[in-house]
């Protein structure tokens, strides 16, 4: 499973992580070869080292429940996941107060069902309103439920009750991570704090460089005017006095149809794959090569996002070996400023216009 950061997260690491005993570290060790851990044996004892030193740290019992908790929740999850790991899947947003015939939980069940027939999957927050009728388009099969067990309100919907892919949280720190994780795309329809909350998360995840890019499409009923007013006052108060730029606003694309949400996430996986840091240098992972004149043009279009040299079209780096299924894949290769990822939006944009090789 890919980096969900694209690798954009780097930091230092120690040569040794140590208890700083050395018997203890060579019985961590052994422990780790014995149990079997399959890859990154280094980690799970980095994992074991940590929890042992919080034994020491004199942490309160509340925080050693908080530390327990989440790192089962973040296991589980994972686990869950994993057999799909190779489906992409998009992110529903909405209210679990809409109601079952009211044209946001129809526009949400149509978009569900048809981004379906192109072989995603859908994950919603596993409740009522907007998320059970997007889970009723999709269908038990193709279907994630993330819940959050709340005092009120919250409870599975019928078409995920019971499945295995429904996961339970008890932190939304966690379901928000495997939210933004998990996906390849969000629509976000109408909703309430929630659904604010979610949809910038992602907004400033991407901003800053935290998250990889991916399509987040505003979807709303027939003729609706909640995202033009969500958007009016994106453009008359945090782009007018300086709070966002201008170039923010690719991050995100206000649709007025279903058809057009899902032709937007679609045409977003045309020619453009995916994408991870290597370094200072992005690589951008294509299904089907550009032409010579394709390359040439982005050069000419994008040199301002270029920190040093230009886009070269080439093959997978030798750091990228740990991702063997997609080492055919073309790549464009190039050292962008990292002070504008709206910006590197609208070079994928122009890479899904360019011309390919036939």
């Amino acid at each position: 499973m890919a980096d969900f950061t694209a690798g954009a997260v780097s930091f230092p690491r120690k040569t040794v992580y140590s208890t700083g005993n050395a018997e203890f570290d060579l019985r961590i060790q052994q422990l780790v070869s014995e149990w079997g851990c399959g890859q990154s044996c280094e980690l799970i004892q980095e994992m074991i080292i940590t929890a042992l030193k919080m034994g020491n740290d004199g942490l309160s019992v509340a925080d050693l429940k908080l530390f327990n908790r989440t790192l089962k929740e973040l296991r589980y999850a994972a686990k869950t996941f994993a057999p799909y790991a190779k489906t992409r899947k998009v992110v529903v947003f909405g209210s679990a107060r809409t109601p079952q015939d009211a044209p946001e939980s129809i526009a949400a069940e149509t978009f569900a069902r048809n981004i379906c027939t192109h072989n995603f999957m859908v994950i919603t927050g596993g409740g009522e309103g907007i998320m059970g009728a997007a889970q009723r388009g999709a269908g038990r099969d193709r279907s994630f439920g993330l819940n959050i067990r709340l005092p009120f309100e919250q409870h599975a919907n019928e078409t995920i009750d019971g499945d295995p892919k429904l996961i339970n949280f008890n932190y939304f720190f966690t379901r928000k991570l495997n939210f933004v994780k998990e996906t390849h795309a969000v629509a976000l329809f109408p909703g309430g704090f929630g659904t604010m909350d979610e949809g910038f998360e992602v907004l400033t995840l991407m901003q800053t460089g935290k998250a990889r890019i991916i399509p987040v499409v505003l979807v709303d009923k027939p003729g609706g005017t909640y995202w033009k007013t969500w958007f009016r006052f994106l453009g008359d108060y945090l782009l007018k006095i300086g709070l966002v730029s201008e170039e923010d606003f690719h991050l995100f694309k206000f649709t007025e149809t279903v058809e057009q949400a899902v032709a937007e996430i679609l045409h977003f996986y045309k020619t453009f794959h995916s994408y991870r840091w290597v370094g200072q240098r992005m690589v951008i992972r294509l299904t089907q090569a550009l032409t010579p004149e394709a390359v040439t043009e982005l050069n000419a279009s994008f040199a301002d996002l270029l920190q040093k040299g230009t886009i070269v079209q080439a093959t997978a780096l030798p750091t990228e070996k740990n991702e063997p299924d997609i080492l055919h894949l073309p790549r464009l290769i190039f050292t962008p400023h990292r002070n504008n990822f709206g910006r590197l939006r609208c070079l994928i944009n122009a890479i899904n216009d360019a011309k390919r090789v036939d």
